[in-house]
C-alpha cells in the first residue's frame, strides 16, 4: 500500500538534512519507537510499539539505509519486522525528500507498506488513518528536537511530545477519516482530488 505525507519545519533545509544524517535523533520523534542496536553504518534493530484504540501491535525487526543523496537531499530506508507476538509482519519502504521553502524545510514522505497477518485485517483506510497522527506527532517531536540543536540545548533533554494513547490515536484517525467522508459527500466530484 502506498502512502504518501508531508510536513514542513521551521528550520533551513541544511540543518533538516544534517538532523536526518543522525539516525538515533530521527527514530526518538516517531512514537513507539525505540532503537536497540545499530548492527552497522546505516543499519539498525528496533521496536515499533502501534496501538490505536484495541489494537496494539509490537513489531521487532531492521531498518538500513539504502540511498542518501547530498545533492538532492533524498534518503531511502528499507524497514521490516515481525510481530512480537506472531501475529504478523511489515515491511516498508521509504523515501524522504527534503525541499526548501519561503518559511523553512517541506519533508515529502512515500511509503511503500506490506503488512501481513493481523496487521493487515485493518484496512487500507485506517492504516493511512494512523499513519497521518503518527507523522504529525512526528514532525512536531522534529520541530522540538530541531529548536533545541539551533539554540544549544541538548535535544533529548527537550520534552517531547506527549506520545498519543491508543485510544488517542483511534480517535484522531476517526476525525481524519470523517473529515474525509465529508469532503467526498459534500464537494462537487473533482477527478483531480480522488
Amino acid at each position: 500500500m502506498k502512502i504518501a505525507n508531508e510536513f514542513e519545519v521551521d528550520q533551513p533545509i541544511d540543518d533538516v538534512w544534517e538532523f536526518f544524517d543522525d539516525i538515533p535523533q530521527v527514530a526518538a520523534c516517531l512514537p513507539g519507537t525505540t532503537l536497540t542496536d545499530e548492527v552497522e553504518d546505516d543499519h539498525y534493530q528496533g521496536n515499533v510499539l502501534i496501538s490505536a484504540g484495541p489494537v496494539k501491535l509490537e513489531f521487532a525487526g531492521d531498518a538500513k539505509i539504502l540511498e542518501r543523496n547530498n545533492a538532492d537531499r533524498s534518503i531511502t530506508v528499507d524497514a521490516n519486522g515481525a510481530e512480537k507476538k506472531g501475529r504478523g509482519q511489515a515491511a516498508m519502504m521509504l523515501d524522504a525528500d527534503l525541499n526548501e521553502t519561503a518559511t523553512g524545510t517541506r519533508v515529502d514522505v512515500t511509503m511503500d507498506l506490506q503488512l501481513s497477518g493481523a496487521a493487515a485485517q485493518y484496512g487500507r483506510g485506517l492504516v493511512k488513518d494512523v499513519t497521518a497522527v503518527l507523522m504529525d506527532d512526528f514532525a512536531a517531536n522534529m520541530q522540538n528536537r530541531l529548536v533545541a540543536i539551533a539554540a544549544g540545548l541538548d535535544p533529548n533533554q527537550v520534552d517531547a511530545v506527549k506520545p498519543a494513547s491508543g485510544f488517542s490515536i483511534a480517535l484522531r484517525a476517526a476525525r481524519t477519516a470523517l473529515a474525509r467522508v465529508f469532503r467526498r459527500f459534500f464537494m462537487p466530484y473533482n477527478p483531480e482530488l480522488v
